[in-house]
């Protein structure tokens, strides 16, 4: 039986270093991989650093790359869940014209269905801000692109793990 793609969350904490980051994405190219997403920032540990990176492979493949990744002389430690493992979220941004605000019901509407939130509004635009799943994004997406976006912009995929990772413990055997 060949085994299946699916979306699997790649947690990968290191050292804060220049250039890293092209180093952990020349792995999934020079396999043929697209990243889906992804997201860099600090951590729960001080001066650690956290990669988010969404992929959708098999998990043969998704073994072998966090091999490659742990590599790294700046990488710590790497894991990867399933989606049903994680709790995960997306953040983006929708650019409008004002005017549609106040003269479509139907806008107004979709705002308040979809929980978005309106960031600013001027005489020009208004900016919208929705966080949730992937597919709630896009479907906020489709009903808004039927009167016109300006602009949008979407955050790669923030996660963090069901069960307990124990990063913190891991650490603190290094450094004592």
């Amino acid at each position: 039986m060949e085994e299946q793609n699916q979306l699997f969350t790649v947690s990968v904490y290191t050292e804060n270093n220049v250039g890293l980051v092209n180093r952990i994405s020349a792995i999934f190219q020079k396999r043929h991989i697209n990243i889906e997403s992804i997201n860099t920032s600090i951590s729960e540990i001080v001066g650690v650093s956290r990669f988010t990176i969404l992929v959708n492979i098999t998990e043969s493949q998704m073994k072998k790359i966090i091999g490659q990744i742990e590599k790294q002389i700046e990488v710590i430690k790497a894991f990867y869940h399933t989606d049903e493992e994680t709790i995960y979220q997306e953040s983006c941004l929708f650019k409008i014209k004002s005017d549609l605000l106040f003269e479509e019901r139907q806008i107004q509407n979709i705002i308040k269905d979809s929980n978005a939130r309106i960031v600013t509004v001027n005489k020009e635009f208004f900016v919208l801000e929705k966080s949730g799943r992937r597919h709630e994004v896009d479907l906020l997406y489709r009903e808004l692109s039927a009167f016109g976006i300006m602009q949008f912009v979407r955050s790669g995929r923030i996660a963090v793990t069901k069960d307990e990772m124990k990063i913190t413990e891991m650490l603190a055997a290094f450094t004592h």
